[in-house]
Parts: C-alpha cells; structure tokens; sequence
C-alpha cells in the first residue's frame, strides 16, 4: 500500500510529510507504514486518500474499481449473490468494521497460499 502513496506523492509533487502535516498524520505513523511495521486505520487511510482525491480502495491497491461500471456491476451482482451481500454490507460499514474485514481476508488469503 504504501506504495501507492509514494506515487500519489510524486504524481502530485509533494513530499510524504507535507502529507502528514496536511492530514494530522504523524511522520512517525508514514515512517512505520513504510518501513512495513504498520498500517494506518482506516481513518487515517481515508483522509489521505481524501487528501489525493482517491478511493480508498485505489489507495490500497492502486487498482481502479472495475466493477464500479454499471455493465460490469450489474453482471456481477446477479452471477454471484454473496459478493451482492458482501458488497452491500462493506458499502455501510464503519472504518472500524473495515479494517477488521480487510486483516480477516489477508488471513484467509495467507491460508490458501499455505495449502498450495
């Protein structure tokens, strides 16, 4: 993820820490997320991605949202109706719930790595 920060830092022309200053995030928070010691809640990760005027989904992927066009949505939400359900709930769920939501799928994609 945080290399997607570090492009929207040079993309926009400023530094990690004109960042911080702007959004209240401590230099010392950017330094551990980028060293890999940490990742910054979802508050925290909202308001850079407010900041550079991203998703937060691009800012912590750096992929647009494919299915965000009405064709494909539309396609993928009738083929599979838990990714509906799945969609639907993440749509009103807190930063909180997020962040618990985001570590659990890393844990379940860790451990279909394992099995292979």
């Amino acid at each position: 993820m945080y290399s997607v920060f570090e492009k929207l830092c040079k993309e926009n022309g400023v530094k990690p820490t004109a960042v911080g200053r702007a959004t209240g995030i401590a230099s010392a928070t950017l330094t551990s997320w980028k060293k890999g010691e940490y990742t910054p809640k979802a508050d925290k990760l909202q308001k850079i991605a407010d900041y550079f005027g991203v998703s937060l989904a691009y800012l912590m992927t750096g992929e647009t949202e494919v299915w965000q066009s009405a064709d494909n949505y539309d396609v993928l939400m009738e083929e599979n109706p838990y990714l509906r359900h799945l969609v639907e709930t993440v749509r009103t769920a807190s930063p909180e719930t997020l962040t618990r939501l985001r570590y659990y799928a890393e844990g379940l994609m860790a451990a279909g790595k394992d099995k292979t």
